[in-house]
């Protein structure tokens, strides 16, 4: 179990109920994201409060009437996924620090200026965020977040999610090497061996990651490799 130092109250009001659970809210946080989580070693104090400072546990009653159940486990993940978390000023940075790398991440691997087909530099990603006064939220999942940022990107630089789709030819004597980078970074649509031992596949990949793809194609194949993007 978390530690009472390191625990935040998580809240809950269901009309004139109130409940709260003393949680770890980097724990809490993975929760939402979708994560595997064991909530009770995530929780300080295995109960629910009625008022956690004061030590005021929640009634059975009340728990069994508003939760339908007692199973503390439960009714701790209702709270988290329905109630607000308190945090201190600290963990609010921290995690909204993370959480905006994860953001950025992801949407440098995926994004693509949609006239060039080119990828867009981090640097470019962060500068336009900041330009966009881009609010992250500690809770919320990336995946949710992306979709709000890049619209707020969209009026500073031309950018659109999407993978895009490469023609690639391999001569046969490099095969043994550049084959596993064509299979290790994306989904494989098509390919075909030719009379000469020669492999040619269309492969579809994040838009973010062309530039990184090549530059492994190329170190794979000492430069002798064909890709053509496709439409």
């Amino acid at each position: 179990m978390v530690s009472l130092d390191d625990a935040v109250i998580a809240r809950l009001r269901k009309g004139n109920e109130h409940f709260e659970i003393l949680v770890d809210p980097y724990a809490a946080a993975d929760f939402i994201e979708g994560k595997d989580v064991n909530i009770l070693e995530s929780l300080a104090v295995d109960a629910v409060f009625e008022d956690s400072k004061k030590g005021e546990h929640a009634s059975v009653e009340s728990l069994q009437s508003v939760f339908g159940t007692t199973d503390i486990s439960e009714i701790a993940k209702e709270i988290i996924l329905k109630g607000d978390i308190q945090l201190t000023t600290e963990q609010r940075h921290k995690m909204q620090r993370n959480k905006r790398n994860r953001i950025i991440e992801a949407i440098v691997r995926n994004a693509m200026d949609p006239k060039t087909k080119a990828p867009h530099p981090r640097q470019r990603i962060e500068l336009a965020m900041e330009q966009a006064g881009v609010h992250i939220d500690p809770f919320k999942p990336v995946s949710e977040q992306v979709k709000t940022v890049v619209e707020a990107l969209r009026p500073i630089i031309p950018i659109s999610m999407e993978q895009v789709r490469v023609s690639v030819k391999i001569p046969a004597e490099f095969i043994g090497k550049a084959y596993g980078v064509v299979r290790n970074y994306g989904s494989l649509e098509r390919e075909d061996w030719q009379s000469d031992g020669s492999w040619i596949g269309i492969i579809r990949i994040p838009a973010g990651l062309q530039t990184e793809f090549y530059d492994k194609l190329n170190s794979a194949t000492k430069g002798n490799v064909s890709t053509k993007i496709l439409k």
